[in-house]
């Protein structure tokens, strides 16, 4: 018995509202012919325009057959009701056999027209719809610059905005194949190969289609739709917008992977400059010393002394150069061990002001540590390092005399530690540039030695400690570079 339900249930639905419909529509006429019949005893061609009324008022809303059947129904009535002999299904006068076949054909050609104006209507508004759904997903399918992410909600992205049961892609270049959802059967990979290939449009029994992407003459792969779809035109256009955004995304890469190696080619160069310049100054000052010493020119004691001191400072110039050089090698390796533990902020500001004694002479550091600062959890000799290099730089950068201040505060769940110099600043636009590695500030490169690398080891070791390092400025006005790390 269940079975027998479930079967006969999809006929009973779809026929019950028809049989209602042609009941409404002989409801319309009966009413008609009660009303001019009995109350108002109108004459035949008032009751024809009347009827022909109606057959536009059921073309307009119900459709072409229902409007037939009523061009039909109202020609029997009004022969039967309103055309002498009345009560009788002929026609005394031979001019009401014409009026009558001429309202007949009237009604069928109004229906028929009601029916064409209401389809196109349809068309059109499909059409608007169908518009709809491609600016949509023009506005999703240009957002990602990398083609694997686009890749990645691609048949997402068309079956939910145009409602398909299944979305397939072919990609002719890279040989990959896309499905949403990922277990629904499709189409086999070598149709859609023939489809790209031949760059012909398939449709299949109104539920499948496959259509070529393509730009101009060059096939870029091919696109499979089932259950809901658009119109043979909206095909074409999907395709040709998948088509755009792929290209694009593909172009987007490879205008990064060019970039990408010219910057590092860029790069490779002004390492090459630098390291070549910062150890070929230290070498030239030592290797002059060396010479003068060894002539015999110089005969006074403290002359000597001089030379000796100018070798011992370019020596160790020198190897601060290679321990720089050593350190980015294992930052960028990520090959450091960090021996993390409780300890003061105050203990790393000291050692790193012992590094570097030229922020020291004359008291040009002022150091503002409120003495309730907590513990950090940070390793000290790296820390020390952070500090020392941004001490260096401020010491390089700032007008001769003015002071520099080292400060530390708590804000929220970070320790906040700064370092203020009175310098010129730096410009708005290389703020988001000073932390990369070799890049020196524009108005210093010339006057100021360096190697552009200070600031890199920094960052990457307040990284390392799960911080963040950041660089306020005004030029004329000087710099404040602070950097965070978490208290807990």
């Amino acid at each position: 018995m269940r079975s027998i339900i479930s079967h006969n249930l999809p006929v009973n639905r779809s026929l019950v509202p028809r049989l209602l419909q042609y009941a409404f529509v002989t409801a319309v006429v009966g009413c008609v012919v009660a009303v001019y019949s009995r109350v108002l005893h109108a004459n035949p061609t008032t009751v024809a325009l009347t009827f022909l009324l109606a057959i536009l008022f059921v073309a307009n809303y119900l459709g072409l057959r229902y409007s037939v059947y009523m061009s039909l129904l109202a020609a029997l009535a009004l022969n039967y009701f309103f055309l002498p002999p009345v009560g009788a299904l002929t026609v005394a006068d031979p001019q009401n056999w014409v009026a009558l076949v001429v309202f007949l054909v009237a009604g069928v050609l109004a229906s028929h027209i009601s029916e064409r104006a209401r389809e196109q209507t349809r068309q059109a508004d499909m059409r608007k719809r169908e518009l709809e759904r491609l600016y949509d997903l023009g506005e999703k399918l240009f957002l990602p610059d990398r083609l694997n992410d686009l890749l990645q909600f691609l048949c997402g992205y068309i079956r939910t905005i145009f409602q398909n049961d299944a979305v397939q892609i072919y990609l002719c270049e890279s040989g990959r194949f896309l499905r949403s959802p990922s277990d629904y059967p499709g189409f086999a990979p070598e149709d859609l190969r023939a489809v790209a290939e031949e760059r012909e449009m398939r449709i299949e029994g109104g539920r499948r289609c496959v259509a070529p992407l393509s730009l101009g003459l060059r096939a870029v792969g091919s696109i499979g739709l089932f259950g809901n779809l658009p119109a043979r035109e909206t095909m074409e256009a999907l395709g040709n917008l998948v088509s755009l955004a792929i290209e694009r995304s593909m172009t987007a890469e490879r205008l990064a992977h060019t970039e990408a190696a010219r910057e590092s080619e860029r790069l490779r160069s002004a390492l090459l400059d630098s390291v070549t310049h910062e150890l070929r100054t230290p070498l030239t000052a030592i290797t002059a010393s060396i010479t003068t010493l060894r002539s015999g020119a110089v005969q006074e004691a403290h002359t000597r002394e001089e030379l000796l001191a100018v070798i011992e400072e370019e020596s160790l110039r020198l190897n601060r150069l290679i321990g720089q050089a050593m350190e980015m090698a294992q930052l960028d390796a990520r090959q450091i061990h960090l021996d993390l533990g409780r300890h003061r902020m105050e203990d790393a500001v000291r050692g790193a002001l012992a590094d570097c004694p030229e922020a020291l002479r004359g008291g040009l550091t002022e150091v503002l540590l409120p003495p309730d600062l907590p513990a950090v959890r940070m390793d000290p000799r790296w820390m020390r390092t952070v500090l020392r290099q941004l001490l260096e730089n401020a010491v390089k950068y700032s007008e001769a005399g003015r002071q520099i201040q080292v400060r530390a505060e708590v804000r929220g769940a970070e320790l906040v530690t700064s370092v203020v110099d009175r310098g010129d600043g730096i410009e708005d636009f290389e703020l988001s540039l000073i932390f990369n590695k070799f890049y020196r500030g524009s108005n210093h490169r010339s006057r100021v030695q360096g190697t552009g690398m200070g600031l890199a080891i920094a960052k990457a070791i307040v990284e390392a400690h799960g911080g963040a390092i950041d660089v306020e400025s005004r030029p004329g006005a000087g710099s404040t570079f602070s950097f965070t790390l978490p208290l807990h």
